[in-house]
């Protein structure tokens, strides 16, 4: 039978509910139990797809194609799991099924209300993830703060659902901040006990409470929370800030938060293997050495939009000892060819991520003509194999000003191009080429030894590709296609060979790494650093 733990957020927005959530996750995989992860948005989009990064942050694609948010992309990195269209839930998505439902007529007549139609939807949600997943353990988290109005019929589904699943079934983690007064020296736990007094108005009492701090929280501050808070004094926890979130499960995992969590749900405690984990850690604290990666891209002002990228770059450079520092680059500063240099000069390699939109194009496409011809290890995902392919045309193939028709619809040379099942496509809302789809590497490439198998499934999400029409020309002058479609139309990846590690993947391999097994393509990035460095 499914046990049930929801987390909850209060005081402010951005406490780091997704890594408690995703740490306990990891807790009790480690002690062999299975664990699914729900996350709950509150806000009326559907799906964070058509969101602003500045907005949202990166939007995390699963392999069923799901635009989710990007805790998903914390929940498979911290349990090593992949995760599906059921583990995230928006407002708008519940909203959207209600509201068909009731055009369809399955209402009978009756008036649709947020109390019963939208929470019973919610539940519902809850009941088709353990149906499809059937785990031990399925950890809901609940977007947004205590008191929003937007969450209030998340929190009213789970008191209804916790009323029905019976005493001893599920649990609530309320994650709440302490603030820390520099001037007096003190720990303030009012604005904690606020927040449980507005979860218990709304008819929960949270079983357990997670405490954000700058600093430790002695027992005696411990004690006056559990009391005012109604908790039991073990089950008040400290969450420090670290300077990794890799060391968030350790944290907790020596405070024994899964073992009181199994006691609440009257499950047998197991001795956790986290021993690798403990590895990782240790190598993320003591790095033999120090190694800068420049990241070129639109959404440099806010580092939530290339998450998983910077996550893939730091597994990666685990693998080899290195601690990975990232140098952000605005590509719109990039423009002109001079500054590029200047902006490149001092690093060890080069990303160039995903994006949409004309603006910083010429940029990225300046960083990468430098990256090639000083043989400077670069990696680029979705966009920046499209900036790789048109730098390339333009510059080695002849094909003077050649272009995407996503920025030019009349450039002479449009070596990247609309896919065709894209043309007639109206909307944007998850109508792009999204989730996994094979690949078959070409035998010797680069890329086929990075991965050590010739064919390989890879996440997508994108519209345009490169133009079959100039494939031919582009390959005479050099630039390999190493990863192609099946059927063989489409380019899923491209290499230089000349060059020790110029790769470009029309897919989004950030999205598969994990913290103890680096992805094969930031792999070989960060190999080829190592390899020049020596």
């Amino acid at each position: 039978m499914t046990k049930y733990i929801f987390v909850t957020g209060g005081v402010v927005s951005s406490l780091g509910k997704g890594i408690v959530a995703a740490s306990l996750g990891k807790l009790l995989r480690a002690r062999g139990f299975s664990v699914a992860i729900q996350k709950f948005d509150p806000y009326i989009n559907v799906d964070p797809g058509t969101m602003s990064p500045f907005q949202h942050g990166e939007v995390f694609v699963t392999d069923d194609g799901a635009e989710t948010d990007l805790d998903l992309g914390h929940y498979e990195r911290f349990t090593n799991t992949s995760l599906h269209q059921l583990n995230n839930v928006t407002s708008g998505s519940v909203y959207q099924t209600v509201i068909s439902k009731e055009r369809k007529g399955e209402y009978l007549g009756a008036t649709v209300q947020v109390i019963p139609h939208i929470t019973n939807e919610i539940k519902a949600r809850i009941q088709m993830a353990t149906k499809h997943f059937s785990p031990d353990f399925l950890i809901a988290e609940i977007g947004g703060t205590i008191g929003d109005i937007e969450s209030q019929p998340f929190i009213e589904a789970i008191r209804q659902f916790r009323l029905e699943e019976g005493i001893g079934n599920s649990i609530s983690i309320h994650v709440t901040l302490l603030p820390y007064l520099q001037t007096s020296g003190e720990l303030k736990t009012k604005p904690s006990q606020h927040s449980v007094y507005v979860l218990r108005s709304y008819g929960i009492q949270p079983e357990m409470l997670v405490c954000r701090t700058a600093v430790p929280i002695s027992q005696k501050e411990k004690e006056k929370i559990a009391l005012f808070c109604s908790v039991s004094r073990e089950c008040v926890f400290e969450s420090k800030d670290m300077k990794s979130i890799y060391e968030v499960p350790l944290a907790l995992e020596a405070q024994n938060m899964a073992g009181v969590a199994l006691k609440l749900l009257n499950v047998k405690d197991k001795k956790p293997n986290l021993l690798s984990w403990e590895k990782l850690v240790d190598k993320i604290k003591n790095p033999k050495s120090e190694i800068t990666v420049a990241l070129a891209g639109k959404y440099t002002d806010l580092n939530d939009a290339y998450i998983s990228v910077v996550e893939s770059l730091k597994h990666a450079g685990l693998e080899f000892d290195y601690k990975v520092n990232i140098k952000w680059l605005a590509s719109e500063k990039c423009t002109d060819e001079q500054k590029a240099e200047e902006m490149l000069k001092d690093v060890d390699a080069l990303v160039v991520p995903g994006g949409f939109g004309v603006r910083g194009i010429e940029g990225k496409l300046n960083v990468i003509k430098y990256a090639r011809e000083h043989n400077l290890p670069f990696l680029g995902l979705c966009l920046g194999l499209q900036c790789a392919v048109i730098e390339y045309a333009r510059n080695v193939a002849g094909l003077e000003n050649a272009n995407s028709t996503e920025f030019d619809e009349h450039t002479k040379y449009p070596v990247i191009d609309l896919m065709t099942e894209q043309k007639n496509v109206a909307g944007y809302g998850g109508t792009m080429r999204l989730g996994a789809y094979p690949c078959h590497l070409k035998e010797g490439s680069k890329v086929q030894k990075a991965y050590g198998k010739k064919i390989i499934e890879e996440r997508h999400r994108h519209r345009y590709e490169v133009n079959n029409e100039f494939k031919k020309i582009i390959e005479d002058a050099g630039l390999v296609i190493s990863g192609s479609s099946p059927d063989g139309l489409l380019a899923e990846v491209v290499e230089y060979p000349k060059n020790d590690w110029h790769v470009a993947c029309q897919f989004h391999p950030e999205f598969k790494s994990r913290p103890e097994e680096a992805h094969p393509l930031f792999r070989g990035l960060i190999k080829a650093v190592k390899n020049r460095k020596k």
